[in-house]
């Protein structure tokens, strides 16, 4: 189970937007009780709970009613959601007050996960938070998060909080039954009940499927739940809407939806390292026989040997990204020294790894 002790479990749930809305743009109470009332349940029976919960926009219209809009898509979002993460918190507060449990707001921006330092103190606040068995409830800062500093979705940051804190088990809540082997609107769609490890599958929904109210859609949902089996991480993706869908999972029942199963679990710097998409500093070019080598997935470091070329300036303690030669980002990892001691060794055989296989993460591997 991790670093969790034999006795507790340790879960993420992530509640869409059209879970707590119904499907409509504006919250739903009684579905947001439903999901609420079974989280109270699994925190009276041990388990701890991380919720990721979307609805503060939805939220923000629930407050302002109909008003007029600044024709600035953005600055409309940043306003809905400045006054309706309020109002979503003040929701949850209240929905959790009778049981006697408290939330805590938690909002989140990439830049939150790139550096070590601020990934490392935000791990330590969550953790702080279950130790007093307070309710984290996270969200994305749309208040400030620009293009660059934007998560896909909600998915998305679930996924960097379920690595981050080396859950049990992400539950994705959603407003579909799972995973289909086509796009469910077909009448002979059939529900993809497991996932296996590494399992490669083609995924063929209509083009730009999003959820209704959000950014996200089940490809995203997929490619996350696939990134957490490669890291040793279970995901469970399924209807919200169901009667106590958390409950039956959680507590030992059948699960509904899509299970993804998961691969061996990969030590805490793997995971962040897995993440690392968008914040390498250097392109590392390795030739045929390093790529073969590191695709065998047979533990191995990445020697100077296997270097063809190496772009950008990075220091050591760097995240860089390999290159393999297709042209594919086949990993990455935490550079052993700098870009010039690199380069005045590509080729050579007899010198220091560049990247030492602790901390390198191959996109797939087990």
């Amino acid at each position: 189970m991790g670093t969790n002790s034999a006795s507790k479990k340790r879960l993420v749930i992530k509640v869409g937007t059209r879970v707590i809305t119904g499907g409509d743009r504006l919250l739903d109470l009684e579905a947001m009780r439903a999901i609420v009332d079974q989280i109270i349940q699994l925190k009276r029976q041990g388990i701890e709970v991380i919720l990721v919960s979307s609805g503060a926009v939805a939220s923000g219209r629930a407050v302002l009613g109909a008003r007029k809009s600044l024709n600035n898509p953005i600055q409309d979002k940043q306003l809905l959601a400045a006054v309706g993460q309020v109002h979503l918190m003040e929701t949850y507060s209240k929905l959790l007050k009778s049981s006697g449990y408290a939330c805590a707001q938690v909002l989140a921006t990439k830049e939150d996960f790139r550096d070590r330092h601020h990934y490392l103190c935000m791990r330590s606040c969550l953790s702080g938070l279950l130790h007093d068995n307070i309710l984290p409830i996270c969200n994305e800062n749309d208040v400030v998060a620009i293009k660059d500093l934007m998560f896909t979705d909600n998915d998305e940051l679930a996924g960097l909080i379920a690595t981050m804190l080396d859950v049990d088990a992400l539950y994705i809540l959603t407003g579909v039954d799972g995973l289909f082997d086509r796009n469910p609107s077909e009448p002979d769609a059939k529900l993809i009940s497991t996932v296996a490890s590494h399992q490669r599958f083609q995924f063929t929904p209509k083009a730009g499927e999003l959820s209704v109210g959000g950014r996200g859609g089940m490809h995203t949902k997929c490619k996350i739940a696939a990134k957490l089996s490669g890291l040793g991480i279970t995901t469970h993706i399924f209807n919200g809407n169901q009667v106590a869908c958390l409950s039956k999972i959680a507590l030992g029942g059948e699960a509904p939806g899509t299970t993804f199963l998961p691969g061996k679990r990969a030590k805490a710097i793997k995971r962040w390292i897995a993440h690392a998409e968008g914040q390498s500093t250097g392109l590392i070019h390795i030739n045929v026989c390093a790529a073969e080598r590191l695709r065998s997935h047979t533990p191995c470091s990445l020697l100077p040997v296997g270097v063809a070329a190496i772009e950008g300036s990075f220091e050591k303690g760097d995240i860089i990204s390999i290159i393999e030669p297709a042209g594919e980002v086949l990993g990455y990892g935490i550079a052993q020294y700098g870009h010039e001691a690199a380069k005045s060794c590509i080729g050579q055989k007899g010198k220091k790894a560049l990247i030492h296989y602790d901390y390198l993460y191959l996109k797939g591997a087990p």
